[in-house]
């Protein structure tokens, strides 16, 4: 198993710069020929949300849709599948920002009763407290 760090993953899902772009292609088709599966940390794609976002102007939709097909793809080693697909699914949902909810879920699962925090958009989110 290989992990990428954000500039690979983001010229694999857009291919903006074209001599990266097969150099990535060529790596990923060659894992896939060898068996050998890539590993993407939950902080590859936060950066990969906000990259997309800030940089790329991709709407939400898009972005979770790109999500749900790295989920989805058996050579992708996605760090905290089960916390990311449930962070996906209150991104999807919510108005908060997708990194938000990973931060919810994984604190959930830490056994934390809520995540405190300044941001209204989370207000509501029964992991959530904003802190007044």
């Amino acid at each position: 198993m290989r992990g990428i760090d954000t500039n690979v993953l983001v010229r694999y899902l857009t291919g903006d710069d074209v001599r990266q772009a097969k150099r990535v292609e060529r790596f990923v088709n060659r894992c896939a020929r060898d068996g050998e599966e890539i590993y993407l940390a939950q902080v590859v794609l936060c950066e990969a949300v906000w990259v997309l976002t800030t940089c790329y102007h991709r709407t939400r939709q898009e972005i979770a849709e790109v999500l749900e097909m790295l989920l989805e793809t058996e050579q992708m080693q996605v760090a905290g599948r089960d916390q990311v697909r449930r962070a996906l699914a209150d991104y999807w949902q919510g108005p908060g920002d997708f990194a938000d909810y990973l931060i919810g879920t994984g604190n959930q699962e830490a056994g934390c009763n809520t995540t405190v925090t300044f941001d209204r958009k989370l207000k509501g989110h029964p992991a959530f407290a904003l802190l007044k």
